[in-house]
């Protein structure tokens, strides 16, 4: 019988033979010997009260905090004065962490009883997975997933192009740098990816190709220094809370605020100017703010001159993009777009922030470039309380992409197919014959997936099967694949269709180095002993790795930070000893004894040339747009409550308490156009699928829009998302897909 939680299948005995290593409680970074099973719930050893110092497992702002732990549970959770929380917690930092005790926590390895077919349309009961998966040893279960990676790479001829991995965003640096470390050189492929392809990939692309380098440029605190913010395309006060009350703050001391986008959110009673554009017509919006400031000499022609290059282009090309000309486009008044470009030009420091809004369409590359435009234009960037800062979306996803758990980069950002580079990390590694062509990305693997190209997969922390775009084509694809590995801590969307699930720790049961959104290096601190058999990450990774051939011998998370300085010269003067004494460090952090860099491009930007680069963009139209049969757009987003799929906050039973029904939000205009009220069901359909949920009226949703969010695996946003890309960053088009409502039987 699989037990979601209790006494070990395996005695104690039997348990050290095959792990021998605990998870590191002490917080040194290293695997320990253990006498006895470390993942029982026993409270032996942790009889008393203790506090640990670590980090919140949740958006991007990277709060520090203090867990308060009662033999082996977590008691309380307070904030701690870290540089990017000085003290404060929002809902899910402070109450969203009792889902690592809950009973559908994975405990023991798991193997696809035999002839249990995969089905797409059917997933498994994670309370119940018994009638799918047996209980299996972790000798069984390692070797099993070795072996089935390991065949169908040899099939392959020797190469890794019928294999894919996917890492996570919510994983250490540690465990980012192992796995993409692994599947490049174990795998032999450059087929790795993780959700930054869904968050920020085409501000990834644009920031590269204008300034040369992904990172903000300024951490969020600078609001104190800003005299004007323009913040696009985010909804800050529900994705990154905290991050929220440093802007709230600035806005208090007589910073203005120009906030711009299709919902007016709650931070619009905060703003000077708030500009509620029309579902995808970003760019035509800042295209006419760049307009405004180009026609009227607002520009700094000495920045201009002096670090960009290629601004006559686009200031020929915004000649078109008068307001009074973009109005029926963009929806905004001419005047109102007008004076919000006037404030930002002129204003002495002006920093924009963006998030998924502005990144998640085809144009999501274009959309970036407009506002690196505006910047590079006005000359607001390189000091403080300017800049650009695209708002990071999960607790690690800036370190996953600074460690290479990307297709087409190794670690900071060293193309794969440089061969000088790629010859840098065959000696790194001792691994000659890396592969030199860039991998796939998210979506191109599962396309893949689906035509029988990738045959087998491994997935450490990922859940594509609610996450990505066109859910059920996803789950088709996973259905397919021949061999899938899934290492998690909960039977996931994902993990219904794996042949091998290996049980991992939760944020609270390892340490690990994490990077947030500011660019901030900062420790986690391991503050329980993992339950039953789940054992850390690394000691997986490493474990499928010997078997796969690498003779690794990495101690624990220090020793891979080590090599991590080695791989990254970016993060090269932050040293484990150092995090340890201080907590946090800011990375570009190149020797020893740097104090870390926070605001960047100061001088020069990392290009060949030193130059910012203008480059221009034309409005388009989404692909999908609102017809006649699907009148609607489909906005998807997040919930103050719930993180992104809900594989953690549905399963905290305060979180989950406070916002437990699955809803879709409209204007009280339409809804009473459909003869729907608040409470009552209503079907959501697009051209891929259809969903029933609850109504609620919002008369902060444009007309004409419905807003999902996409953590409800009952009523998952992503069945209904289309999965056309952005050519430069393949990054989906979640935020503008066409569907039409309908009044329902209830649900």
């Amino acid at each position: 019988m699989i037990r979601p939680n209790g006494p070990l299948s395996m005695n104690e005995s039997e348990a050290e033979s095959e792990s021998g290593f605990s998870a590191d409680v002490a917080g040194t970074g290293r695997f320990e010997r253990t006498d006895s099973d470390s993942g029982s719930d026993s409270d032996s050893g942790h009889s008393g009260a203790r506090e640990v110092p670590s980090l919140c497992p949740y958006c991007g702002v990277g709060c520090q905090v203090t867990y308060h732990v009662t033999g082996n549970r977590i008691a309380m959770v307070t904030g701690r004065q870290g540089p990017s929380n000085l003290g404060r917690l929002c809902v899910k930092g402070r109450f969203g962490f009792d889902y690592v005790h809950n009973r559908q926590r994975l405990t023991v390895p798991l193997i696809r009883r035999e002839g249990v077919a995969k089905s797409a349309d059917v997933l498994v009961d994670p309370a119940h997975p018994e009638a799918v998966f047996r209980e299996a040893t972790w000798e069984e279960a390692l070797d099993r997933a070795a072996d089935g990676l390991r065949r169908l790479r040899d099939e392959s001829g020797g190469g890794g192009g019928a294999l894919a991995g996917f890492g996570s965003a919510k994983g250490s640096n540690e465990e980012a740098y192992l796995f993409q470390k692994l599947v490049r050189t174990a795998l032999g492929t450059n087929n790795v990816d993780h959700c930054t392809r869904l968050c920020h990939a085409s501000s990834v692309a644009a920031l590269f190709e204008g300034l040369g380098s992904a990172a903000v440029s300024n951490p969020v605190a600078d609001v104190q220094f800003a005299d004007c913010i323009i913040i696009i395309g985010a909804n800050p006060t529900v994705n990154h809370p905290v991050a929220a009350t440093f802007m709230k703050n600035a806005i208090e001391r007589g910073t203005k605020l120009i906030l711009a986008d299709p919902r007016r959110t709650e931070l619009a009673r905060f703003a000077t100017h708030m500009l509620q554009f029309r579902p995808g017509s970003d760019v035509a919006f800042l295209n006419s703010m760049l307009h405004v400031i180009v026609e009227e000499g607002l520009t700094d022609p000495e920045f201009i001159a002096r670090r960009t290059s290629g601004f006559e282009e686009v200031a020929r090309r915004v000649k078109a993009y008068a307001p009074e000309a973009v109005e029926a486009i963009t929806g905004v008044p001419a005047a109102e777009v007008r004076a919000a470009a006037r404030l930002y030009a002129t204003s002495r420091n002006s920093m924009i922030f963006w998030g998924m809004g502005i990144s998640q369409h085809v144009h999501g590359t274009d959309n970036a470039r407009c506002l690196i435009a505006l910047a590079l234009a006005t000359g607001q960037v390189g000091r403080r309380g300017t800049g650009l800062h695209p708002l990071r979306g999960q607790n690690n996803v800036q370190g996953a992409s600074d460690m290479g758990l990307i297709p087409m980069f190794y670690a900071d950002y060293r193309k794969v197919d440089d061969p000088a580079v790629r010859e840098s990390f065959e000696r790194l590694w001792n691994h000659p014959g890396l592969d030199p062509a860039r991998g796939l990305t998210v979506v191109e693997i599962m396309h893949a997936a689906k035509a029988g190209k990738i045959r087998g997969m491994y997935v450490m922390g990922e859940n594509p099967a609610m996450s990505d775009p066109d859910v059920q084509h996803v789950r088709e694809a996973l259905a397919t694949l021949e061999f899938l590995v899934v290492q998690e801590i909960f039977l996931t969307e994902t993990a219904s269709f794996a042949d091998v699930i290996l049980p991992a720790t939760a944020f609270a049961e390892k340490s690990g180095t994490f990077t947030n959104t500011d660019r901030r290096v900062q420790i986690g601190r391991p503050a329980l002993e993992p339950p039953g058999q789940a054992r850390p990450d690394l000691w997986i990774i490493q474990e499928l790795a010997r078997r796969l051939g690498q003779e690794w011998s990495y101690g624990g998370a220090a020793d891979v930070f080590e090599e991590i300085r080695q791989a990254t010269p970016s993060y090269a003067g932050i040293t484990w000893d150092r995090l340890e004494r201080e907590h946090s460090v800011t990375y570009p952090c190149r020797n020893v004894g740097d104090p870390g860099q926070e605001v960047i491009f100061e001088d020069r930007f990392p290009t060949p040339d030193g130059l910012g680069r203008f480059v221009a963009a034309d409005y388009a139209p989404g692909c999908e747009p609102a017809d006649g049969d699907y009148p609607f757009v489909l906005i998807t987003g997040r919930l103050l409550e719930h993180w992104h799929t809900g594989a953690m906050t549905r399963r905290s039973e305060v979180l989950d308490s406070i916002e437990p029904t699955v809803y879709a939000s409209l204007h009280p205009a339409e809804a009473a156009a459909l003869g729907l009220a608040p409470g009552d069901a209503m079907t959501v359909e697009s051209r891929r699928g259809r969903i029933v949920l609850q109504v609620r009226t919002d008369d902060t949703i444009p007309r004409g829009a419905v807003f999902m969010p996409f953590c409800y695996a009952e009523a998952p946003a992503n069945f209904l998302t289309s999965p056309e890309l952005d050519p430069f960053g393949k990054i989906p088009e979640f935020k503008y897909s066409a569907v039409r409502l309908s009044p329902a039987a209830a649900p």
